[in-house]
């Protein structure tokens, strides 16, 4: 009974230092900066933006620019949109692959499904969104990158996909919302590697001003600054 009652108690101890520790822990490492931000006078450079919406975030390029063309990579990005409008820009995004696929919304997500995400992982999974202009705003932070980083972060994100043969085209899958595209990734998700450590970790590797451990969206969206606000009276 003894020994019972001390394994429930190292149990309880565990979860607690989880549900306390892993917080503080992830707030400290987005706090701590990875790199220092460049200065980019007199450089040419790409537009992305990085999108959250509190929970996930993603990473936006634009479609075609003369450092890369993703119709190359994503073949979903050479298709119309359901409206019939071709996308200017992609939301990249990566992670756990039975959530990307048959989890729709966190209220379903099954406890089982989540404790062995929580204890084990699981496989990845990049889901691609497309999009037409993306009007800036606090869920989707522009932000200016040189041609240089710009070429980091795409050598960066295709870093977690898998060859795909010469004269093949990698497989769109469908997931939990129609209109995205879905795609085999390389990685493990754990608590330690989550969707938005990789986009910190994606961001930092081009050079971005980056936490160095941003488990939690918000350690991502702190290092971005808000667009200004719409002047008064514009349309």
């Amino acid at each position: 009974m003894r020994r019972l009652l001390r394994g429930l108690l190292a149990l309880l101890a565990a979860l607690a230092l989880l549900v306390v520790g892993y917080p503080l822990a992830a707030w400290v490492g987005s706090s701590i900066p990875a790199n220092e931000a460049v200065d980019l006078a007199g450089e040419e450079t790409v537009q992305i933006m990085v999108e959250t919406n509190g929970t996930h975030t993603s990473i936006v390029v634009p479609v075609v620019t003369a450092t890369k063309d993703w119709r190359e990579t994503f073949p979903s990005a050479a298709v119309p949109r359901p409206d019939g409008r071709m996308p200017t820009h992609l939301a990249i995004g990566w992670g756990e692959r039975e959530v990307f696929l048959n989890v729709p919304t966190w209220g379903d997500l099954k406890a089982s499904t989540a404790l062995r995400i929580a204890t084990v992982g699981g496989e990845p999974l990049m889901r691609v969104s497309h999009y037409v202009r993306p009007a800036p705003g606090p869920h989707h932070r522009p932000l200016e990158v040189s041609t240089t980083q710009y070429a980091r972060l795409v050598t960066a994100i295709e870093s977690a996909l898998p060859e795909v043969a010469p004269g093949e085209t990698r497989e769109i899958l469908k997931g939990t919302f129609v209109d995205d595209a879905y795609y085999d990734a390389v990685g493990s998700y754990t608590l330690a590697n989550t969707c938005n450590t990789w986009v910190g970790d994606r961001l930092a590797e081009a050079g971005v001003e980056m936490g160095r451990w941003t488990p939690f969206a918000g350690g991502v969206m702190k290092w971005i600054p808000q667009p200004p606000a719409p002047a008064s009276g514009a349309s």
